[in-house]
């Protein structure tokens, strides 16, 4: 795993995305390599160079965390807390 800071645009240039959203997408590169490219539009890009079994785990570790998000909002929201 890699963090680019400085990126270079033309490395995926050409490359389409295997998925994305209005800020980040993921772009395979290769050799079991995939970048996660932010794409802001008033800030350098920045991507994030992982093999594929790093892709798993990271979105593994990911969702994971996603639960705990939900738990905690869905706890502010239960009725039994509203007054």
């Amino acid at each position: 795993m890699d963090f680019l800071e400085q990126f270079d645009r033309a490395t995926i240039e050409g490359i389409e995305p295997i998925a994305e959203s209005d800020q980040f997408a993921i772009y395979p590169v290769g050799s079991d390599t995939y970048l996660l490219v932010q794409r802001h539009g008033a800030m350098p890009w920045t991507a994030l160079r992982l093999s594929g079994d790093g892709m798993f785990r990271v979105g593994s570790l990911l969702i994971d965390a996603m639960r705990h998000l939900y738990r905690d909002v869905a706890s502010n929201l239960s009725p039994n807390l509203r007054r």
